[in-house]
């Protein structure tokens, strides 16, 4: 009697086993088509009070993004992104160019954060249909159109006792990324990704016409991406 017992005990657990693997195997043949990403790394601004950036004398400030990414198909995906930069005025200008944005009204110093929300569609370089079976490294990138809001405090002088005022304007902006993927494990990516925000201004500083183009972002951020199903499918 105890030896049927310790049989049929076997075989339920190997039969219950088997079942589990079964399901976890069907469920992984459906496709974890939606991501979710967080960044994190260093930024500049290009900013007509920004630095000397040939010299590469400007400031360095961390950005922080974070992403909901939509699989379409085996090299396409849908990516809306929100995040954070924080801006800086740098360099040592000249006297001759003090003088200049003096008699422009310009202003001198420019310090505060911009928040920013962007829609774009992004290609990858080695399609994949399932995210069980994609390559361990692959490249991505695209383009798309956002919007901004900077609030920033500046002063019309290096004064320290000029009281800095506070600025706010929103923009629109055409987000550009670009990045390479390691892959972490069966539901997880590690990235390096960089990223150019194109504004459609000369404003965000208080100091127009001075450089040749308008005021842009540059972020390099570090990327986690982890895939996961929609409700509908568990």
């Amino acid at each position: 009697m105890l030896k049927i017992f310790q049989v049929s005990t076997l075989v339920f657990f190997l039969f219950a086993s088997m079942h589990v693997s079964a399901q976890n195997f069907y469920k992984e043949k459906n496709s974890r088509d939606n991501i979710v990403s967080i960044g994190m790394g260093p930024s500049f601004a290009y900013l007509d009070n920004g630095g000397q950036f040939r010299s590469i004398n400007f400031e360095i400030k961390p950005s922080i993004s974070a992403s909901l990414t939509k699989r379409l198909n085996d090299r396409f995906e849908l990516r809306a992104t929100g995040g954070v930069q924080w801006i800086s005025s740098g360099g040592n200008p000249s006297a001759y160019v003090q003088n200049i944005w003096t008699a422009n009204n310009s202003s001198f110093t420019t310090n505060g954060s911009v928040y920013y929300f962007d829609v774009m569609p992004t290609m990858y370089v080695i399609p994949f249909g399932n995210h069980m079976n994609r390559s361990i490294i692959n490249f991505y990138g695209g383009f798309g159109l956002g919007v901004m809001r900077a609030n920033t405090k500046q002063t019309k002088s290096f004064s320290k006792d000029e009281v800095p005022k506070r600025q706010r304007i929103t923009t629109g902006y055409v987000p550009i990324r670009a990045g390479i993927s390691y892959t972490l494990g069966p539901f997880s990516d590690i990235a390096l990704e960089g990223t150019m925000l194109a504004t459609f201004t000369d404003n965000l500083d208080g100091n127009v016409g001075f450089n040749r183009f308008g005021d842009h972002l540059v972020q390099g951020q570090l990327v986690y991406r982890r895939y996961f199903f929609s409700k509908s499918e568990y």
